[in-house]
Order: structure tokens, then sequence, then C-alpha cells
């Protein structure tokens, strides 16, 4: 089996393909990365018998090509992030997200690739004041960023209604865990503490997340491309919600810090509310479950960061031509 994964010198695609790489007998891997600001190759081994990495643009229907030529399976993981950054202007959240979305459906349907998972996120449903979003909840970006994932996810499915590709749609709450950029609440929050500056915690602190450990994350994703149904969307959720305010005060906790160094600043533009996402499809169908309990997995996390010092630092004070 070969097997495409774009954006895997990011967070999560990287900890995908580095699972994938870690089994015996697994896949050959296609890394396709254009190594923008939170990307980067120091995530992925420097050589293995089984990785080709091939730096280029999904966007660049050439490149995405070759890349495609040799592969029966495509996992779409490349995307511009974070919603903060889109509400600064959306333009390369619609050229990456929703043209380059398009540019590998395209691609993978002249090359008759036999299955497309399109990774997603739990945004592109909105706020929810009470329970939890099932996969056919109408969708109700908050955000540009938002809006492109959806606009993505409704391409791929739409490519399954018309010409019958095998396309499966993930979304998921919201990832921690090692390899994290540093603009990401909890990686920023962790090296901003571990640097002795203040962390900015958004408006009243209120907004309220459900946390997903990355290797759960993963764990889901392969469970929707070994055993997932074509045409259809599973939720990966992590079953941990808190207030901004309750994981700031964990964080605060574990580096062993108090609430002076917390700096409230005004709220972001469209912030949503509430997110939480109802897996139960994904635990009945295919036996889906987190196993990282949020405790003992953010613990982990910032032992991580306070052993990688080089690896954030690098990033964290980098500029890369976009």
């Amino acid at each position: 089996m070969n097997l495409l994964v774009t954006g895997a010198a990011g967070f999560i695609g990287s900890t995908y393909v580095r699972g994938l790489l870690a089994r015996p007998g697994g896949p050959r891997v296609t890394v396709l990365d254009r190594l923008t600001h939170a990307g980067t190759r120091d995530n992925l081994p420097d050589s293995h018998p089984r990785l080709e990495f091939v730096h280029g643009d999904i966007c660049d229907p050439a490149a995405v090509d070759r890349a495609m030529a040799r592969v029966q399976q495509v996992v779409h993981f490349a995307a511009e992030s974070p919603a903060d950054r889109s509400t600064e202007g959306g333009g390369a959240f619609v050229r990456t997200n929703v043209l380059g979305t398009q540019t590998l459906l395209e691609a993978a349907l002249r090359h008759g690739v036999e299955t497309f998972v399109q990774v997603s996120t739990d945004e592109v449903y909105g706020s929810i004041k009470a329970g939890s979003w099932p996969e056919e909840h109408p969708l109700r970006p908050g955000s540009p960023y938002s809006a492109s994932k959806a606009s993505s996810d409704l391409l791929a499915l739409a490519y399954h209604q018309t010409h019958g590709m095998d396309v499966r749609v993930t979304r998921c709450s919201h990832n921690y865990g090692p390899h994290q950029f540093p603009e990401k609440v909890i990686p920023l929050f962790i090296t901003n503490l571990l640097e002795g500056k203040k962390v900015p915690l958004y408006g009243d602190g209120l907004n309220v997340r459900d946390w997903l450990h990355v290797e759960d994350h993963c764990h889901g994703i392969e469970l929707v491309r070994t055993k997932g149904r074509p045409g259809e969307i599973y939720n990966i959720g992590g079953g941990t919600e808190l207030t901004n305010k309750e994981l700031t005060s964990v964080i605060l906790d574990v580096c062993g810090v108090g609430w002076d160094m917390v700096e409230f600043v005004t709220d972001r533009k469209g912030h949503d509310l509430r997110h939480s996402v109802n897996w139960t499809k994904a635990r009945a169908e295919l036996g889906y479950f987190p196993l990282h309990d949020f405790e003992s997995g953010i613990a982990t996390t910032v032992a991580w960061y306070r052993t990688h010092r080089a690896w954030w630092r690098a990033l964290k004070h980098r500029v890369v031509p976009t």
C-alpha cells in the first residue's frame, strides 16, 4: 500500500506518519508539504525506507500530480490555520483549504485513488450552547478558517456524490500534545511560561473546548481510513471539556506558577463560545475510544516542551515566507 499524506510536516500529520512508520509492515508513505510557518522537516525522520518527502504545494497541479501518481490512498491534513490568524485576512485560507483540496480531489480522480480521507475540524459546526454536535448537524462556521474548512469538506463529499469517489471525512475536537506549533493555545501558554512570560487569556476565559490528545486523534483517523464507510463523516472527540480559564489553571499548576502570570486580553472576533462533538458513531462503527486522560496527557506534553526547547524556540521566533 502506498499512501499520500499532505501537510505531514505539521503537528497532527507528522504524528500520524510517525505512527505509521513505527508499525512493522505498514504502508509506504509519501509526504507532500510546503513547509509553511507551522511545518518543519524536523517533525519527520531524516530517512526511513518507507518514507518519501516531497516539498510542494497542494495548490500546484503539477506537484500534486507527481505526488499522486503512485499512491492508492490519500489522507489530507494540509491546511492553513488557526482561526485567530484567519480574522486578519482570509485569502490564504481560501487558497489552501478550498482550492488546494479541489486540486487534490481532481488529481485523485484522475489517478483512480481508492480512498480519500479529508481531515477536518469541529469548528465547521460553529458554536453550541448545550449538548454535542452529531455528524448531520448543519454547518455554521464562525471564522474564515472554519468556513474554508467547511467548504473543503463539502467539496470532498461532492466528489463522492458526483464521481462515486471513496471520500471519508473526519471532524476532530481541539488537539494537544508534543510537536504542536507554539501559536496554538496550549503550546503557546507552556512555552511562554517556560520563558518566564505571561500568557494571554481571551475575554473572560469562559469559552469551552473539548480536548483530544493528538495520538488519539491519529488513532481515530486510522480507524476511519481502514474501517470507515465511503461518503461518511466521523466525529473524533476527546471527552474532556474545559473552559479556557480551567485549561489555564491546569497549565499553571503543571508549570508551577500562579495567576500572576496571566494577562486577560481582548477577545478575538467571532470567537465561538463552546465546541463539543458527539462521537457515538465512531465508537459504535469503528470501536474508537480515546486512550489518554487529560491530566497525564497535559503533564507529558509540558514535559516534552521542557526537554525540547531548541525545537520550539526555532519555530516560535522564525519568519517563513508564505
